[in-house]
């Protein structure tokens, strides 16, 4: 419909064979959507077959059917069946719940999806924004957001563009004029023929640009390092046993099978599938908040977010103008000031914000015995608005516009002059919008006063940002405004009076003004594109940021940022382009997703410390014990089932109690590996002395030695679980859930009957599977206090470390950034640089999520 942009609005109706006065027939515009498409930016999606088909294709499942084809060859029915149960669980659990969620998540994106009103068949419907076409009629009016691409029809329009093209001021339209999908009408009713929808529209390009925007989160790198961290592990000692029970002169085929179940078993296959569902979880928590999730990562990346940059208008404001204490210069009084204003403003249903905000000061009962003959609203002409008024035999003029204009209206003498000029100036330092008001009866004009206006906070906004900076976050201010204005509000929602003006500092090459512009509390005068850079800016500093926004123009700066959040009145660009859309005004909600993003980050710490330990336990005991005793301590069953048995209630984790950090957390890998390493080296020391009592003075028979051993692994496994799911002693809270609780005891007890009734394994006596749980329970406390005296010492060591390692790595930051850039990507390398120098070192001592047990906030999730 590109071609249509520049034709008349004759020759366009004529092509898309469209009426102005009945638009298109239903049956027309049916046929239409299935040819053009709905009026959305689709996102590619997997076809249900080839998704569940997927999870069985890759290393991990491949492994899995080269061990039930060696079981079927080598006749070995029971591993045969094992095996193949371990692939439908490793497959199906992971596409189930990820379906569910994926499921879940459209259904939340689904109840943002906006609404039209177009004529069809000659009468006005409302019908899905999605479902409109090209040649469809749309009704606008004052309050709409343009659904699609078209052109004027009829009447007139007054339309905010600053979301498509970032001009503040609206743009008038007539007839034949464009108008665009996401810009606001301001006021006005008009019709518009529909030229392009969807992907064929003016934004539909800046969504396929902000794509190309790909980074992988913090959290995707540490699911990959992890899981590269086990993969290696795991082979180097599969690969030893493989070696030596070869030269053993052991079957080939024993061998194999076993080193294949043996690196499933170690290998964490799980782990994207737990993490996943843990993150969707949680995200229908945010739904419950009036926050969806788009992106599942990004509710790791919440978790750690340092810096938020908070748009102004809309969302620390209430976008709305309110009244403030008015300036009496030749009123008798303040009463007869605002009345005068009053008088002076459109009271139709379609007046501006400054009208709105002057007649709800009013009451509108001394309105009443007011007539007003004739109206004159604002125009950019003669800047400012006028009536005649008649009340009984009286009659006067009231205006009210730009205090210099009414200063030249009243004839004003030059005192007047100078003391006006300095109020309006005492007022715009202070970062209100001042507005004259002067009041004619007979032939003479009085100046009356000032009208000072400033769209105020909202109530909740002073609250959030002392929560914000509770939870560890910054808050810094984004604004188009000027700097009063900025500093205004900034006062008075908790913020810093240091504002600076975003374009000064983003082309400094002043080491001093870029160090002060890192600590600043906001910026001023932003453009969209200096959004962008100011996000890019905080990144290279290693900080991770969050940005809101609601225009097309901010797509490219929100998809930049480590969360992008798009406020409730955002376009469906700026929505696309986001991780979290808000439903409500305000960033009241943030405050509860951080909460929830970090209590999700807990989750899925815990999981991964226990992941790692039982991969150390399970694949180094067995290895070890191969190479150096020459026995086998579990069978390829046993190991199987230990992977079923772990799998299954593991995925409990996304609905466990856990606390919420008061600090930004963030991926500590040494940390981890750690905490991981040291359970896990201990669970091989527990179990290597549980084989020497049996082997010495049990002197069991190998068959049952070998399920000794696994219901050991089994049950001392799943008590890790308790002992990795907080950071202090075991037993205090928060609580496991009842689902973990349930989950973990009942595959325990399912393992203790496999052991005493002999099912795939050799039957143990009743008094020696009670040992064993005695066995385990104490390791459990040993395990837990051995975990938080080492890692009380070690933390703070571990943590300057990371800092240390995080530091150099923004020092080659630096470097790479000294190197010519591209012109438009950021500004001046040398200057970044230098401010970078020049700046404290963020990467802090104190790691938020990586310290050693300790108070945490006491928030907790059931």
């Amino acid at each position: 419909m590109r071609a249509l942009d520049d034709a008349s609005l004759d020759d366009a109706l004529s092509e898309l064979r469209s009426d102005a006065r009945r638009g298109l027939s239903a049956d027309e515009a049916k046929r239409r959507l299935e040819e053009y498409g709905p009026n959305v930016i689709e996102e590619e999606k997997k076809r249900p077959l080839l998704k569940l088909l997927s999870y069985f294709w890759g290393p991990i499942p491949w492994m899995l059917e080269a061990a039930s084809v060696l079981s079927g060859i080598g006749a070995r029915w029971e591993e045969l069946c094992i095996v193949l149960v371990m692939l439908l669980v490793n497959g199906g659990v992971g596409w189930w719940h990820e379906s569910r969620a994926a499921e879940a998540i459209e259904a939340l994106k689904n109840t943002l999806a906006p609404r039209a009103r177009a004529l069809r068949g000659g009468e006005r419907r409302t019908i899905d924004a999605r479902e409109l076409v090209p040649g469809d009629i749309l009704v606008l009016r004052r309050g709409d957001v343009v659904p699609a691409d078209g052109k004027l029809v009829g009447d007139e329009l007054s339309i905010d563009e600053s979301a498509l093209t970032g001009e503040s001021l609206p743009v008038d339209k007539r007839p034949g004029d464009a108008v665009y999908t996401g810009t606001a009408v301001k006021s006005g009713e008009a019709r518009a023929l529909v030229l392009g929808t969807g992907r064929n529209t003016r934004f539909g390009r800046t969504v396929e640009l902000v794509a190309g925007v790909q980074e992988r989160s913090h959290f995707q790198k540490a699911v990959l390092r992890i899981g590269y961290f086990l993969m290696a592990a795991t082979a180097v000692l599969v690969l030893t046993v493989v070696s030596i029970e070869l030269m053993r002169a052991q079957g080939w085929m024993d061998v194999l099978l076993f080193a294949l179940i043996l690196t499933v078993a170690g290998i964490p296959v799980a782990l994207p599938a737990v993490l996943s569902v843990t993150m969707a979880v949680g995200a229908r928590r945010l739904a419950a908040q009036k926050a969806i999730v788009s992106r599942l990562a990004a509710m790791e990346e919440l978790a750690g977010v340092e810096i938020l940059l908070s748009d102004k208008t809309g969302t620390l404001t209430l976008n709305q103008l309110e009244l403030q204490e008015p300036v009496v210069v030749e009123a008798r009084d303040r009463d007869e000031l605002v009345l005068a204003a009053a008088l002076a403003s459109d009271r139709s249903e379609e007046r501006d914000p400054i009208d709105a905000a002057i007649l709800a000061a009013v009451d509108v009962q001394r309105l009443a015995p007011f007539e007003i003959r004739s109206f004159r609203p604002f125009d950019s002409t003669r800047k400012y608005a006028g009536a005649q008024v008649t009340r009984g035999g009286d009659s006067f003029r009231v205006a009210k516009g730009a205090p210099q204009v009414l200063l030249r209206l009243c004839e004003a003498k030059e005192p007047l002059r100078d003391a006006v000029r300095s109020e309006v100036d005492r007022l715009g330092a202070a970062g209100f919008r001042a507005l004259g008001v002067a009041r004619q009866d007979g032939g003479t004009w009085r100046y009356l006063g000032l009208l000072s206006l400033l769209d105020p906070p909202r109530e909740d906004s002073a609250r959030v940002v002392e929560d914000a900076k509770a939870h560890g976050v910054d808050v810094r201010l984004l604004t188009g405004d000027h700097q009063a204005i900025a500093r205004q509000v900034a006062s008075r929602v908790g913020l810093g009076q240091n504002i600076v003006e975003a374009g000064d500092w983003l082309r400094s090459d002043d080491p001093r003004q870029v160090e002060r512009a890192m600590s600043a509390d906001g910026f001023s005068e932003v453009t969209p594109e200096d959004k962008y850079n100011i996000v890019e800016r905080f990144q290279r500093e290693g900080q991770i940021v969050a940005m809101t926004g609601d225009g097309v123009n901010d797509a490219p700066a929100l998809k930049k940022a480590d969360v992008g959040l798009a406020v409730s009145s955002a376009t469906d660009a700026a929505r696309a382009a986001s991780d979290i859309v808000l439903t409500e005004p305000g960033l009241g909600v943030i405050i509860g997703a951080i909460e929830e993003a970090r209590r999700i980050f807990e989750r899925m710490r815990s999981y991964a410390t226990f992941r790692i330990a039982e991969t150390t336990r399970m694949v180094l005991f067995v290895a070890g014990t191969i190479v150096l005793l020459g026995i086998y301590p579990v069978t390829a069953i046993m190991v199987a089932l230990l992977a079923i048995l772990n799998d299954i209630p593991i995925m409990t984790i996304a609905m466990d109690n856990t606390r919420s950090s008061a600090e930004p957390v963030r991926w500590n890998m040494r940390w981890v590996l750690a905490d991981a390493s040291l359970l896990g080296l201990t669970g091989v020391l527990a179990s290597s002395l549980l084989l020497w009592f049996a082997l010495s003075y049990l002197r069991l028979p190998v068959e049952e030695l070998q399920t000794v051993l696994f219901l050991k692994l089994l049950v001392a496994g799943h008590m890790t679980v308790y002992v990795t799911r907080v950071r202090d002693w075991f037993w205090r809270r928060p609580w496991p859930s009842w689902k973990l609780l349930v989950a973990l005891e009942s595959t325990q007890i399912l393992g203790t009957l496999v052991a005493i009734f002999g099912w795939l394994v050799a039957p143990i006596p009743w008094w020696l599977a009670l040992g064993l749980w005695g066995y385990a329970i104490v390791w459990m406390f040993l395990l837990s206090g051995v975990r938080v005296l080492v890692l009380r010492k070690l933390g703070p060591r571990l943590s300057a470390r990371h800092a240390e390692r995080a530091g150099a790595d923004r020092a080659e930051r630096e470097r790479a950034d000294s190197e010519p850039v591209a012109s438009g990507r950021s500004p001046d390398a040398a200057g970044d640089a230098a401010g970078r120098a020049a700046r404290p070192d963020p990467s802090r001592a104190r790691l938020p999520g990586n310290h050693p047990p300790g108070p945490q906030r006491p928030s907790e999730q059931r």
